[in-house]
This record gives C-alpha cells, structure tokens and sequence, in this order.
C-alpha cells in the first residue's frame, strides 16, 4: 500500500514514498529532497554464501546523467564505471552501516542508490544516505538501526545545515556525520584549517539534526516496517573455542602476538593454526572455520592486553607514536619526492607539475563540467604487506585513502595566480602496517614543498585507535595504530590538519557508536600528534617549500590580456598563434578571461614569447619604439612585421635621413631594424618611421 511521508529538514522538504516503487526488493523508498529524486533500495540474499568469514555488504551510488540533463560522452552513450564521487560516496554510506549488521551475518547485502534528478540546492549524496538508512530499517533485514546522517557547510563562521551543492563547494567546511539515537558513528570531513573546538561544536549540530531524521524513520517504520527475519548464525561455538584454549593457553596467544614485527607475528600465528589443524584433522566442521576462530581468539586476546594490561603488542605506551624517519630528494630527475616512515608503514610520494591545461576534466551531476587542479592518487601494491596478487588497478579503498590525503591538503595549495600549475602527488606505499594515508599526508606535504608548491602551511595526519569493555566509560584511546590495532580494536579516527587547524577527517568505528569523551578526547590525541610529526620530524627533513620548481619542471609565466584580444593573439585558424609556437617552443594556454600560461623550460624563449603577446594585445601609441623584421617591400615603402600577425608600414620617405629613390637601396627582405610609432595612417594601418628612431634607443 503506497504511503508518502515529509518533514522539513535544512529548510528544504524531504518526502518519502513507501509502497510505490521496486515492490519485489526487501526494502524501498522513493526520496525526494527538494526536486532530488533518489531511489532506494536493498536486497538480500535467501542463505548465506558459504565459505566466507565476513559479511558481503555491497553499497551503490549510482550517477544517470539524464539527472542533468545531459548525455553521456563516449561512443555507446552509457554510463560507465562509477565516478570517483560515487564510490566516495558509497564508501560513506558502508562505513556508518556496515557494524549495525549482525556480526554473525554472512547473506549477501546490496544497498543501492540511483539518481533520477538534481536540484542544486539538495545534493543527492544526502538523499541516498537517508535512504539507505530508511530502506534498511524498514526491511526484514536483520539491522540494529535506525542510523541517520548530517551533512554541515561553513561560510563566514556560519554553519549552514545541508547546504546546497555551491556552498558545499565553496565554503570552509564539508562535515558528515551519522548517528544512532544516542552515539556518533561516522565523521567524514574537509576543513580549511577549521579549529578542535569548532569542529566539534559543528559535529554535535549535526548529531542532533540526526536526531530528528531518526524520528521521522521511527514514525515511518511504525506504519511500513517488516518484521526482522530469522537468519542462519555463523558464530564460532564456545565448544570449539573451549577445545581451541586447551591446546593453546591464553598466555601461549598473548606471547604470539606481542611483537613489535608483524612478519614474527604472523609466522606465530601460522605456527598456532598448524598445530589446531592436525588437532581437529578428523573434524571438518571445525576446519572450516578454524582460520575465523584463530582470529577471534587473536581479537579477544589483544584487546584484553590493552583493555585491562594497558599493553600494546609492540610494547609502545598509550600515547607513544611509532619511529618516524622523513626525508626528501628520493628520487631524482622528477619534479619533487619525499618518504615518509611510521613504524613499519612507508610512503614514497612523487609530485608532478604541469600547465594549468592539465587540470582533470570531472564530468558528473554538476550543471557544468569541473576540474580538479590538485589529483592526488594512492597506490597499494600487494608487496607492501608481503603478499603475491596481480595488479588490477584502483579499488574502492585505494581511491578513498587518496581522496582523503587530497582533501588534506587542498586548503593549504596556493590559488592558480600564485602558482599556475596543475599539480598531482601519487603516494605508493613501500610497506604498510596501519594508516598508510596518515602516511601518504606527511610524504605528500613533503613532496609539494620539494617540488617548490608554495604552500601556506605545513599538514601532517595520524590516526587513533579505540578499545572498549563492557561499558561507556571503560575504553582506551591509542594513538597511532598499528594494523593488529585496527584490525582488532574498535576505531580508526585520523584526522589531518595544520598547526592552525583541521584540515580532514575520516572516523570508522565497529561498534554501536562513540560518546562525546571519546571523540574529544581522540581529537585532541590527534592534534598533539600531528604538531609533533611536524616539529620533530617532516621540519627537520625540509622546514618550508623551496623558492623555484625543479630545473626538470616546466616553468610558467602568465600574462594577462583583454578577452577581447584572445583572437588576435590567436589568429585566423591558429595562425598567429602557432608562430610565436614555432619561434619560440613554447606551450601556450589561454583561458576565457584573458589569462595567458606560457611554459617551457627555456626562460629566454618564454620571455620573448609573453613579450610577442603583449606587443599583439597592447593598444599602439605614437612613440613607442619596436624591433621588426621586413616582410614585403613596394614601390612606395616596407612592411615591418614586430610580431606574429602584426605588421606596420615605413614609407619611403621614413625609411632614411637622405633622400632614396628605390627601398631596396637601403633594405631587403629579411632585415631586422629598429621602427618609431608614428600612429596609423588613413588607411587605418600602423604607421613607423626608421630614420625618427632616437640613437641610442
């Protein structure tokens, strides 16, 4: 039965209807935010997928440019691969959902969000998220919901609530954050430079404004809801955990994982899965999941040391950051490099720089193609955690990280008439055991000052763990966790910023939510971190950007003309253009607003470039003094051409201070000479005189 619910939300109206669309899916909604129209809906498999030791959640944005009004480029006019801001987006999604599934969960779970329209001032990435929520709540689907989500501006020190997608774009801060009903379980932010306290005042608008979309799902759950169905348990048994302890002791785990070497650790562990499976040889059920109970028991043991010990497996305190090494220079012959090493993770990160042509074209739900001037790219290679896999390129998670280490440090780059380049930094990860994109944040802010970007402070990021007991106020907070602490603990908040402020955050938890305490508390851990990587360690490798690019840079100068003179520099078909090209080897690029990138690498040439530009656009006066070369000669004088396209007449009388009868007796084609401006004649042309030239000029 179709059933519509609204409610005002940002000052917008947000509209549900239940019952009208996707009837055979578990759960469905048609959302409308404004003029945005999202449809969601998730599925579920009938049984688990068998062989699996976790849960197969998959979520999807999906971006039809008919939302638009446009069509797709490329030859089958189709929507391809999912844009970068659609996995982004579905990451965030995943990330506050995903632990409000049952652990034990092993049936298949699509969530999936398809943008039918865009209204501007409601972006759809905040309809889908609601969506997503309200379908899954509403479902069988076993889910302890439900969750809702925020998503907070800042312009002028004002906070604006879901803000429409130019002030998204445009102002000082891009927040998300997801609650449950009394805990934060996901903050996803870009700030620039915002600070702790602000950011904090911010998050917790946002929890509150959650409170009120939960509400709304209440209600409608109350009137469209499905009973929860009964699902098949995955869970070890305490049986074979009771068999698993008798073999190997609590004290046998606590002395395999307490290690600071992570390839000690795992050949511990190998060790311990060895003996369990010639144990229980004779019973396959238990063999089946033998490698999920190792690593349960793993779990429980680690976060018993550091719960109730206060000890970490590689002995470091709560509070103690890994060793750190920084240094710049790695590689030589491209534009700028860096690594950065935390323990047992390392980044190499490499800076490119090129003309502002370069940016990167996004064409995606925007009313106009965009670009993006900074691209920083992650990779993660197999052999970084010692493993063997083919190469496939990208996946969701290297795109996130990158994404984040990007939003890092956007606010810091200096503006396109500061420094006129397209910039792109790739981080590859060398070795990894926790927080490579924390890593990536510190090698990237190295590279960029190598590579000579001017930028305006220095960014560095860590990431904060989190173990919980029984109750709210039995946690610890670690910082800079390692890979064990991640996989086994509860939280993994890294947060990036300046000395000013935060730049970005991105907080992933595996549990039912954080309190307030722990949030701030993990914020300031944070800051006390970065501002020692910072001053003990990224200062001392390279204190501030060096004041040139590298000679193997392409170096820019821009000039800056009047739009209406970009065809005169240009010229019929690109002639004129294409020869100050040919005289000099320069690239040039010229925008719609009259800005002029010239680049190259030798700086002569470029000068003499941008000084052909100037003399094309520049308004002629009576006086001015220019060198030119005699490109035609008639009876009654010569034409001098002074630059690409441009040319003025010598009559012959101008030509010399005697009186001569024929112009070749005092010039030939060819000859470059000094003219004086005499103004235009009554033709219109540029008028020079050769013989009126000052000496000396």
């Amino acid at each position: 039965m179709f059933k519509s619910f609204s409610m005002e939300l940002g000052g917008r109206t947000l509209t549900v209807d239940i019952g009208r669309i996707c009837a055979q899916a578990n759960g469905a909604a048609l959302i409308k935010y404004g003029d945005t129209t999202v449809v969601s809906t998730i599925t579920a498999s009938a049984k688990p997928r068998e062989g699996i030791d976790f849960f197969p959640l998959s979520v999807e944005f999906e971006e039809k440019m008919y939302a638009v009004g446009k069509i797709p480029g490329g030859f089958n006019k189709r929507e391809g691969k999912a844009s970068e801001n659609a996995v982004l987006t579905s990451r965030v999604i995943d990330r506050p959902m995903r632990p409000l599934f049952p652990k034990d969960y092993r049936n298949d779970v699509t969530i999936s969000n398809m943008v039918m329209s865009v209204d501007p001032e409601c972006r759809p990435e905040l309809a889908g998220m609601i969506g997503s929520a309200l379908v899954t709540t509403i479902s069988d689907i076993p889910f302890d919901g439900p969750c809702a989500m925020t998503q907070m501006g800042m312009k002028d020190g004002a906070f604006i609530v879901n803000p429409s997608q130019k002030d998204w774009d445009e102002g000082d801060l891009q927040l998300t954050v997801a609650s449950t009903r009394t805990k934060v379980i996901m903050i996803e932010a870009g700030a620039n430079e915002i600070p702790e306290e602000k950011m904090l005042e911010a998050i917790y608008q946002c929890h509150d404004i959650n409170q009120t979309v939960i509400a709304f799902i209440d209600k409608i759950t109350a009137e469209c809801g499905k009973p929860k169905h009964e699902y098949t348990s995955c869970a070890i048994s305490e049986e074979m955990f009771a068999a698993i302890r008798e073999i190997v002791t609590p004290e046998m785990m606590e002395e395999a994982v307490f290690t600071d070497e992570k390839q000690v650790r795992e050949e511990n562990i190998r060790e311990i899965t060895d003996k369990l499976s010639e144990a229980f040889a004779d019973n396959e059920e238990w063999l089946a999941v033998l490698d999920e109970a190792v690593y349960q028991y793993q779990k429980k043991t680690v976060r018993k040391m550091i719960l109730k010990d206060h000890k970490r497996p590689d002995g470091r305190a709560i509070d103690q950051i890994r060793p750190l090494a920084a240094e710049v220079d790695l590689i030589p012959r491209v534009h700028g490099s860096s690594m950065f090493t935390r323990g047992q993770t390392q980044i190499c990160d490499v800076v490119t720089l090129a003309p502002l042509s370069e940016v990167q074209k996004v064409d995606g739900l925007d009313e106009n193609i965009t670009t993006k001037r900074y691209i920083h790219h992650y990779n993660f290679p197999s052999y970084s955690v010692g493993e063997t896999k083919v190469s496939r390129g990208p996946g969701r998670r290297e795109i996130g990280h990158g994404a984040l280490a990007e939003k890092a440090l956007i606010p810091v780059l200096p503006s396109e008439e500061e420094f006129p380049y397209a910039i792109r930094a790739v981080s590859e990860t060398f070795e990894s055991n926790g927080s490579t994109s924390m890593a990536s944040t510190c090698a990237s802010c190295m590279s960029l000052m190598a590579a000579g970007v001017p930028i305006k402070s220095m960014v560095a990021g860590i990431s904060c763990g989190l173990v919980t007991g029984e109750t709210d106020d039995d946690y610890l907070v670690l910082t800079d966790i390692q890979g064990l602490e991640d996989f086994f603990g509860d939280m993994d908040f890294k947060v990036t910023g300046t000395h000013k402020g935060i730049t970005a955050i991105q907080m992933d938890i595996k549990i039912h939510g954080l309190t307030r305490p722990i949030v701030e508390e993990a914020i300031a851990r944070t800051r006390e971190a970065r501002l020692y990587i910072m001053d003990e360690v990224m200062s001392k490798a390279i204190a501030e950007p060096r004041k040139e690019v590298s000679k193997y840079a392409p170096k820019i100068i821009q000039v800056s003309i009047d739009p209406e003179k970009i065809g005169d520099v240009v010229g019929q078909k690109g002639k004129t253009i294409n020869e100050i090209i040919a005289r000099t080897g320069v690239r040039i690029d010229i925008t719609d607003d009259g800005n002029v990138s010239i680049c190259g690498t030798d700086k002569e040439k470029m000068a003499e470039a941008a000084d052909m530009i100037k003399m094309i656009t520049t308004d002629f006066e009576e006086g001015q003094i220019f060198t030119g070369k005699v490109v035609s000669i008639k009876e009654f004088g010569a034409f001098i051409e002074f630059a690409p396209g441009k040319e003025g007449m010598v009559h012959i009388s101008k030509i010399a201070r005697e009186r001569i009868n024929h112009v070749e007796d005092v010039l030939t084609l060819g000859d470059v000479v000094k003219v004086i401006c005499l103004g235009k004649d009554k033709m219109g042309r540029i008028s020079f005189s050769i013989k009126d030239v000052p000496t000396g000029a």
